[in-house]
């Protein structure tokens, strides 16, 4: 045993080394794209009756409305802040063993969830606070002690996910899942105002340099609205489901959605038709402003459906600029080209064909037909990032 003691210790030593683990976004990018593929593939399966999920804590429609957005987008959102907060500060994020335990935690609260009873259900309820706690505190630390206050502002938005991810799963512990699925549908808007804050810095930059045009002044008036118009919109949503008020959010999201809009006249949308990694970044983040405009009609007419306004956000909106951004990222970060294979191209036009049918589809009276035709085409289109991207992630950077 002495002997091979050093050898164990060496062999532990280089996995936690290992590229993968260098930085968030490797193992995070990989991990959330192979489990988004796996859960839309098992809610398919699962509303074509062939695979029977557990309905004790989390009936099967909140389950995956939660681990898409909680279990999925925040896992890649996290990896991404993770890795960009280097950046920002030019102070070291986590890499090794802090990257592995926060994955490890993530996976076993998945885990936990699909089991879905009570006593799992309890237990991923407190993985989700360990999580969270872990998250905001390594992004804390890096960012204030940089004194980098221009990105302070990530910290309540970590915040409130926090808080919204554990008190959807306690509500359904609790039985509570009216309340559970609210709280999922407030983090898809919260959603939104992450989006906003990133794209609306990254999507004009990135377009200046990769589509070769003159930058544009931003207009003011709508960089000062945006925000307090959203969050005004989303503290009536939430509210409103506890307390009766003389008002919808419905005013303030179509607001929103059409500033979005106009915010998007200054980028050059159609400049970017000939670069993948610009005109998908363009699409998803106009799908939002669609989407927050569709939601706000949904409450005046009865034809379009809250869900069906939702899925441009979920699936469209936040769907592709994930996938965008992990392509984007994966690339930069690991010294290579900012350039796509085909195949990606592909997947990005798969996902925007998944948004068009879930939501036209939907529309016309065939949900049956749009669950499982945006699904498929969802699935196919990131399990071609996974298998694209694993050579990439788990190599050294260049």
């Amino acid at each position: 045993m002495q002997i091979l003691e050093p050898q164990v210790s060496q062999t532990v030593e280089q996995g936690v080394e290992h590229p993968v683990w260098q930085l968030a976004f490797r193992s995070f990018f990989l991990a959330g794209a192979l489990f988004s593929a796996f859960g839309i593939g098992l809610w398919g399966l699962s509303l074509m009756g062939y695979v029977s999920l557990s309905q004790e804590v989390m009936p099967s429609s909140l389950w995956h409305a939660h681990e898409m957005i909680f279990g999925f987008a925040a896992l890649v959102a996290v990896g991404f802040i993770l890795t960009a907060v280097q950046t920002w500060t030019g102070k070291a994020s986590i890499k090794g063993l802090p990257v592995i335990l926060l994955l490890g935690i993530w996976f076993c609260a998945r885990v936990s969830l699909l089991v879905n009873t009570q006593v799992t259900a309890l237990f991923a309820l407190a993985l989700l606070v360990a999580w969270w706690g872990s998250v905001i505190a390594i992004y804390a630390r890096i960012v204030i002690s940089a004194k980098n206050q221009r990105n302070y502002l990530f910290l309540p938005l970590l915040l409130a996910l926090g808080i919204l991810n554990i008190s959807a799963v306690g509500f359904s512990i609790a039985g509570q899942h009216d309340i559970s699925f609210h709280i999922v549908r407030s983090a898809v808007l919260l959603f939104t105002v992450l989006m906003a804050i990133v794209g609306g810095r990254v999507i004009p930059f990135f377009t200046v340099n990769g589509a070769k045009v003159a930058p544009k002044a931003p207009k003011l008036w709508v960089e000062k609205a945006l925000l307090p118009i959203s969050l005004t919109g989303i503290s009536i949503f939430i509210v409103g489901n506890f307390v009766e008020l003389p008002f919808t959010p419905a005013a303030f999201m179509v607001l929103a959605g059409s500033l979005h809009l106009v915010r998007m006249s200054t980028w050059s949308s159609l400049k970017t038709t000939k670069v993948p990694l610009l005109w998908s970044l363009h699409i998803s983040y106009a799908l939002m402003g669609l989407g927050l405009v569709a939601l706000g009609l949904s409450y005046q007419f009865e034809a379009l459906q809250f869900s069906t306004a939702l899925h441009l956000i979920t699936l469209g909106a936040i769907g592709l600029m994930i996938i965008a951004m992990m392509s984007r990222v994966s690339l930069g970060h690991t010294g290579r080209l900012l350039h796509v294979k085909q195949q990606i191209t592909i997947a990005f036009a798969l996902v925007i064909l998944a948004t068009i049918l879930r939501f036209s589809l939907s529309l016309t009276g065939h949900p049956f037909e749009a669950w499982i035709t945006s699904a498929v085409l969802w699935v196919v289109s990131f399990t071609i990032f996974f298998f694209t991207y694993w050579p990439v992630l788990t190599a050294p950077r260049q």
